[in-house]
C-alpha cells in the first residue's frame, strides 16, 4: 500500500484556514463577504485547495486533499 500525500510534493501533513469573498455584482460593489471557504494547504511546499465551507467539515477535507 503506497502512502498518500501533496499530489505536487508528496509531503504528508497540511492546514487549514477559513477565508470568506465576495461574490460578483452588488455584494462586490459594497464588499459583502457571503462565501466562505476553508482552505486545505501543503505545509512543505504551499499547494492549496479550497472547499466550500457549508458542504463539509475540516477533518474531513484534509482527509480529501490527501486522497
Amino acid at each position: 500500500m503506497s502512502e498518500k500525500g501533496c499530489i505536487k510534493c508528496g509531503h504528508t501533513e497540511a492546514k487549514t484556514k477559513e477565508i470568506a469573498t465576495s461574490g460578483t455584482g452588488l455584494s462586490k460593489l459594497f464588499d459583502v463577504q457571503h462565501n466562505h471557504f476553508t482552505v486545505v494547504y501543503c505545509t512543505n511546499c504551499g499547494y492549496s485547495e479550497l472547499y466550500n465551507k457549508q458542504s463539509s467539515k475540516a477533518g474531513n477535507i484534509v482527509d480529501l486533499f490527501f486522497g
